[in-house]
């Protein structure tokens, strides 16, 4: 019996010791979770997030870390899908996170905002472009927002003089698309060009674009706006190189990472423009080191989301030196202090020179287009 208690009692003891242990290692770190899809369809997105933020993670940690203090990373797959993505951060929270870089995608983003909402955890998303990614006031964003990049897409396309007519082919079912629709269209009206036709399709029936390619080719649209994904528009493109049709076609962030689609043939995506903050052809050192460093690891030239989480990871830091967050405070009170700075940080990052952030959670930065040449992402300008 005394041999019994006695092991139970040393079990216990190695139990407190082991929590113990977890707990420093936890106040020793910044550990930082990121959500997104690494799987199906969306992978594109979700897979250069996690290489774009990995870089940024070890270039700190070989620094130094933050204040002394080395980041830990981890990233979990939601394969474009809300219900997993709140599974994610639950994995995350056990794990220890105390950070949200994520999510990727805007749906998925939407759920997960919910859930940082109620636990008072700061939320920075890389390319959740919804305004309801930062509906509540512990969450950010790097990417524009669907209403900027909307209007000023249709900005662009006016002061360029692009196209003097103009078709929209949109996913009335996907808060991304339908939003930057939206915004676009209204924009339209102050522009020197006409939208001549209108044409949405939905999550139930987005692999055949006969019909919206038609009305497009018919209305004599000269620039065909795209504010889809790249899973979407690869088909579009395949189908309307099928029709013969060949008008500019020009989309948002959405659209970046199609040269990676599996088998698409990227000489149809040949001339196609995107209004995007990143452009890995830029001679700036910046640029040049970060494409180097990931084309080096996986062989890909890096997307505009890859280059966005990049500059998430920096813009963490840069806030948590200037709020004085230490890895020992708790979730909710490294929330507030990084929401706090948030208004008073500028960072010259990758997608930006410059950036800064509203109380709202936009960032304020100067979009850029580019244009695919040659199976890659050149600079418009």
């Amino acid at each position: 019996m005394r041999k019994r208690l006695f092991g139970l009692l040393l079990v216990c003891c190695m139990v407190v010791l082991s929590l113990a242990a977890c707990k420093k290692a936890n106040d020793e770190k910044f550990y930082i979770g990121g959500i997104g899809p690494l799987t199906e369809g969306a992978a594109v997105y979700g897979t250069h997030v996690y290489w774009g933020a990995q870089i940024a993670v070890d270039e700190i940690n070989e620094a130094g870390g933050i204040n002394g203090a080395l980041i830990e990373f981890k990233f979990e797959d939601d394969v474009h899908d809300p219900e997993k993505a709140v599974n994610a951060y639950n994995s995350l929270k056990d794990w220890g996170m105390k950070i949200l870089m994520g999510t990727v995608t805007t749906k998925p983003c939407i759920a997960v905002a919910e859930e940082t909402k109620a636990d008072n955890m700061f939320q920075l998303t890389p390319s959740g472009s919804s305004p309801d990614c930062i509906k509540y006031d512990n969450a950010f964003q790097v990417c524009f927002t669907d209403p900027n990049q909307g209007s000023a897409s249709a900005k662009y396309i006016g002061e360029k003089g692009l196209a003097s007519k103009i078709a929209v082919i949109y996913n009335s079912s996907d808060s991304y698309s339908s939003g930057i629709y939206e915004t676009f269209a209204k924009e339209a009206e102050n522009q020197p060009f006409e939208i001549v036709a209108a044409e949405a399709f939905t999550d139930d029936n987005k692999s055949d674009f006969s019909v919206q390619l038609q009305k497009a080719k018919e209305a004599g649209a000269e620039l065909v706006f795209l504010p889809i994904y790249a899973q979407e528009a690869s088909l579009l493109l395949t189908q309307a190189e099928a029709r013969d049709y060949k008008p500019i076609f020009f989309g948002c962030d959405g659209l970046d990472g199609i040269l990676t689609i599996e088998n698409f043939d990227t000489s149809l995506a040949e001339g196609v423009m995107l209004l995007t903050p990143f452009a890995a052809d830029a001679t700036d050192e910046k640029t040049q080191s970060f494409v180097k460093k990931f084309k080096d690891a996986h062989g890909e030239i890096p997307n505009q989301f890859a280059a966005d989480a990049y500059d998430a990871i920096y813009i963490i830091k840069a806030a948590i030196e200037k709020a004085g967050v230490k890895p020992d405070m708790s979730i909710s009170d490294m929330c507030d202090k990084l929401v706090k700075v948030m208004t008073e940080i500028s960072v010259d990052g990758l997608t930006g020179a410059g950036m800064t952030w509203e109380a709202t959670g936009e960032v304020n930065k100067a979009p850029m287009a580019v244009v695919i040449k040659d199976g890659t992402y050149v600079s418009a300008e």
